[in-house]
């Protein structure tokens, strides 16, 4: 990973970038860089780390976010991720959920740019590759000016190699993690005077972001454009976003797609996972197509049977129509 140019990455989302998302995002492309989903230090720590932190190799490169607020335990975590060959470590201060505060971690630690800043030179010291802070405006009744000024100057002081700002606020008490995704409005401006205020720091913006031209336009005032949930809805976005990124020919080889991800969910199976692991994140891969309605029943209905094999991608598949043009999303 180098912090020195733009990135186009996809956010770390709880209970979905796990690996086998990631492994179907780098179908897609092959530049974007993958986060995992939030995983907590203790349980980098202490539990099964192989379940956690295992993925493939074509994946990279990858970051773990972890969540956390001691700076000795997140060191630990980190040194544990890399030597299972991570490329960025990303501490989450920007997850409002209940669970994650009563941990104090996520969006809460927004109030403690201080204890963030130790947080990320513990880590820095231990490990040799980037670590990074993803963030919130704010909190509840903060001035987003303020706020984010002070956890920046905090972070990029004690050795962050980049900020990414989800452009909105989180309100702590009052709305649920799902609301906090929609509810408090989009300040791109806001992000855009932080990197203005910062030329020579790395700012990556998240929130919002659905189109490939969304994406350039972010990349004009800032380093790096994050893209969420529609990459997980509709995958075939960030093949649109590596086109327009790269100017190399679209990929569209779906036949190719299906029997990539067939192979990867019979390795999947063998190893004693099921489908349904897998096929969960492939439901709106033909988005727009004639044929996506029968595909998703299909993929509904068959690959959360028992003893489902692979071959029911290629089932699903058939009823598909990739020939005719597809409608627009």
């Amino acid at each position: 990973m180098t912090y020195g140019e733009r990135i186009f990455a996809i956010a770390p989302m709880m209970d979905w970038t796990d690996r086998h998302c990631r492994f179907l995002h780098r179908q897609f492309s092959k530049s974007a860089l993958l986060y995992t989903e939030m995983v907590v230090a203790d349980a980098v720590i202490h539990g099964p780390r192989e379940r956690l932190l295992g993925f493939d190799a074509v994946e990279h490169p990858v970051a773990l976010q972890l969540g956390g607020s001691d700076p000795d335990k997140l060191a630990e975590a980190a040194a544990i991720a890399v030597d299972f060959g991570y490329d960025e470590i990303n501490l989450n201060v920007g997850c409002p959920s209940d669970r994650v505060q009563s941990g104090t971690f996520g969006a809460c630690l927004m109030r403690e740019p201080e204890l963030v800043a130790r947080c990320v030179a513990a880590m820095k010291a231990r490990v040799g590759v980037p670590v990074t802070v993803k963030c919130r405006l704010g909190v509840d009744d903060q001035d987003i000016e303020t706020a984010l000024d002070s956890l920046a100057d905090a972070v990029f002081a004690a050795g962050s190699d980049a900020l990414w700002v989800h452009a909105r606020k989180a309100w702590l008490q009052g709305l649920s993690p799902a609301e906090n995704r929609t509810v408090p409005p989009l300040d791109y401006e806001r992000v855009y005077r932080l990197k203005e205020r910062l030329p020579q720091r790395f700012i990556g913006i998240n929130g919002g972001i659905e189109t490939s031209a969304e994406v350039s336009a972010h990349l004009e005032r800032t380093d790096g454009v994050m893209m969420g949930r529609a990459a997980y809805h509709r995958p075939f976005v960030l093949a649109e976003v590596e086109a327009e990124l790269t100017g190399n020919p679209q990929f569209d080889d779906w036949a190719l797609i299906v029997e990539t991800m067939a192979d990867y969910a019979g390795r999947h199976i063998a190893s004693g996972g099921r489908l349904a692991h897998v096929t969960r994140h492939m439901v709106g891969l033909f988005q727009g197509f004639p044929g996506a309605r029968r595909y998703r029943q299909i993929l509904s209905i068959e690959a959360t049977k028992p003893g489902a094999a692979a071959d029911v991608l290629f089932k699903a598949f058939e009823a598909v129509d990739t020939a005719s043009e597809r409608r627009a999303a």
